[in-house]
């Protein structure tokens, strides 16, 4: 494999993250992208402390959300991240989803338009630019970054949309430098999603190999099946229960997405998890993630790749530094 990426979330202390993205970058890997998902953990400051430890590898949301950030504060922050590590920052942003959006107060109405202008006034803002701009859901009158200590000169930092959804698919096509390809969904997902991102591309006089591909995917590795299977259902089980839009593209049964969302609240209890566990089967821990021996998750990667993710972004379930000795790329 000649592209992989490390996936981290809030399983692990900062100081346990930093350490591991130290050993990935040591085994090569191309980046570390951080989630911003639950009400748990902030991106932005693992990013930064992931950019200060490390040299080369890259550093990437994985995603934010385009509501809940002023549009100038945006831009400010990645032009700060890159000061930190110039030409290694990577925007990753997304829709965010409900219930949690709702339960904080945002109204997610015309994602694909407020998608649109958040990722053409951020690249507008990181290229120095001066912007007046007058949209549905950002106004800016002569608002520019105000470099005063600093490289004073238009920063590399790429956009990267999380789509799920067939239209948002077709944006990040058109308008961004990336897709990052959702994880809990089988491998032959990956062929609608091309197919929506060429869409987007065409229309935009784009040829779908400059559109980069990277892809979530969680990986559970053991020497032990059984165990490797378990590790893996804890966390599949709360997203079948707490986001809809990965539930769906999982193509799950609906039966049991409704016995798992009977048992689970929000937030979920370690119980709780424990006894909805027993609907979800092997067959589908197998189908939408790279879980097993060694040899089985690199064969499962292999398949996402020959469905057109470009570089597998694994998410570690169990021992993270297993997990990239697993996929050491040097």
């Amino acid at each position: 494999m000649e592209r992989v990426a490390l996936y981290l979330q809030d399983a692990h202390s900062l100081q346990d993250g930093i350490r591991y993205v130290q050993y990935a970058e040591e085994k090569g890997f191309e980046a570390v992208w951080q989630a911003e998902s639950r009400l748990v953990r902030d991106a932005i400051v693992p990013m930064a402390a992931f950019a200060a430890a490390t040299n080369r590898i890259k550093v990437g949301s994985g995603v934010i959300n385009n509501w809940t950030r002023n549009i100038g504060l945006l831009a400010s922050t990645f032009l700060t991240l890159d000061d930190l590590a110039q030409d290694r920052i990577i925007c990753g942003i997304g829709a965010w989803w409900d219930p949690l959006a709702a339960n904080v107060g945002i109204k997610r109405q015309k994602p694909l338009r407020a998608m649109r202008e958040t990722v053409q006034l951020l690249r507008r803002l990181l290229a120095l630019e001066n912007v007046t701009f007058s949209g549905e859901f950002h106004q800016l009158n002569g608002v520019e970054l105000d470099v005063v200590h600093g490289l004073r000169e238009p920063r590399n930092v790429p956009i990267y949309i999380g789509a799920t959804g067939p239209k948002m698919m077709e944006l990040t096509g058109e308008i961004a430098n990336g897709a990052v390809l959702n994880y809990c969904v089988p491998p032959e997902y990956n062929d609608q999603a091309l197919e929506r991102l060429y869409a987007g591309a065409r229309r935009a006089g784009r040829s779908l190999d400059e559109i980069d591909r990277p892809q979530l995917i969680v990986c559970s590795v053991h020497d032990d099946r059984a165990t490797a299977i378990s590790g893996a259902k804890w966390l599949l089980t709360q997203y079948l229960a707490q986001q809809p839009h990965i539930a769906k593209a999982s193509g799950v049964d609906a039966e049991i997405v409704q016995k798992v969302k009977s048992i689970i609240g929000w937030p979920a209890s370690k119980e709780q998890i424990h006894q909805a566990m027993q609907f979800v089967p092997d067959e589908f821990v197998l189908r939408i993630s790279a879980t097993g021996t060694p040899q089985e998750a690199r064969a499962k990667v292999r398949e996402y790749m020959d469905r057109g993710c470009t570089c597998p972004i694994l998410y570690p379930l169990g021992d993270p530094l297993l997990m990239i000795d697993t996929f050491e790329v040097i």
